[in-house]
C-alpha cells in the first residue's frame, strides 16, 4: 500500500474525523482487520471517539474513496479485498496531513478563476475545447515552508459551486470529498525539474529535483478535476507497504 507520511498518530488539536479516520487506517495496516472482516459500526465508533454520526460518516466516506473499505448499507463498513488496497494511492488532502503531523498548514491563492479550456485541458476533461472549467493555483506551506504546489482544473458540471469556496480556508480536496461522488482516480508520479513558475512558488532553485503527481479523478460518467501536485524533493518522501 502507497501511502504519503500519514503514519504519525494526529495531534490531540487534529479534526475528530481526522482521529477516526488515522484509528480506522491504522488497524487497517496492522492487520487487525483482514480483508472482507467486518469492521466497527457508526454506533460504536461514535461511542468510543465521543463524536457524531456524521464525524464517523465522512472518517469512512474518505477511507472509501480511498479504496480502503467497502460499505454494504444496511449491513455495515467492510476491509477492503487485499489487491485494492495494495495498489492503491491514497488521495491525502494536505491539510490533514500536515496537522496529523502536529504542524501549522497554511494556504495561499494565487489564482481562482473560470477560463476557457485549452485543447489539452479539454481532452483531459472529457470537455469541449473553449467551453468554460474552473482553475486553481494554490502553495500549501507547513509551518511556513512551503509544501506543495497545487494546479487545478475543475470540470464545472461536477462541482458548480467550486469557485465560491474560500481555499485559503477550505482545501480543493476536501471541497470536492464534500460535493462531487468521486469514483475512481488515476495518477502518474515522476521525478523531475519544476517549471519557473512552480520553482519561483515553492521558494526553490530551478533545478531542484521535484515529486510530481498528476492526478485525475472521476465520477462514475464524467471527469471530476485534473491536477498537478509538486513537492519539493528535499522536503517530501512517498514512503510505502506491501502486504502479500
Amino acid at each position: 500500500m502507497v501511502s504519503t507520511n500519514a503514519r504519525h498518530p494526529p495531534d490531540a488539536s487534529a479534526p475528530p474525523f481526522v482521529r477516526v479516520k488515522h484509528y480506522l487506517r491504522q488497524g487497517l495496516a496492522e492487520g487487525q482487520w483482514l480483508p472482507g472482516a467486518l469492521m466497527p459500526s457508526e454506533s460504536e465508533l461514535m461511542h468510543q471517539f465521543g463524536v457524531s454520526r456524521m464525524t464517523v460518516n465522512r472518517a469512512i466516506r474518505e477511507l472509501q474513496a480511498e479504496g480502503l473499505v467497502t460499505r454494504t448499507q444496511g449491513v455495515g463498513t467492510f476491509a477492503a479485498a487485499l489487491h485494492r488496497v495494495s495498489s492503491t494511492l491514497r488521495i491525502q488532502d494536505v491539510h490533514e496531513e500536515i496537522v496529523a503531523r502536529g504542524h501549522i498548514h497554511r494556504a495561499e491563492v494565487h489564482l481562482r478563476r473560470a477560463e476557457p479550456a485549452a485543447q489539452g485541458v479539454a481532452e483531459q476533461l472529457g470537455v469541449p475545447v473553449g467551453s468554460e472549467v474552473f482553475h486553481t493555483l494554490i502553495v500549501h506551506h507547513e509551518n511556513g515552508v512551503p509544501l506543495q504546489c497545487e494546479d487545478r482544473y475543475v470540470n464545472p458540471a461536477c462541482a458548480p459551486h467550486y469557485l465560491e469556496e474560500d481555499f485559503s480556508q477550505v482545501t480543493p480536496t476536501q471541497h470536492l470529498f464534500r460535493h462531487t461522488a468521486l469514483w475512481r482516480a488515476q495518477y502518474q508520479l515522476e521525478a523531475a525539474m519544476p517549471t519557473r513558475q512552480e520553482a519561483r512558488l515553492l521558494q526553490i532553485e530551478p533545478d531542484a529535483p521535484c515529486l510530481i503527481m498528476v492526478r485525475r479523478t472521476h465520477t462514475r460518467d464524467a471527469v471530476i478535476t485534473l491536477a498537478r501536485l509538486v513537492y519539493p524533493g528535499s522536503r517530501y518522501s512517498l514512503a510505502g507497504e506491501f502486504n502479500p
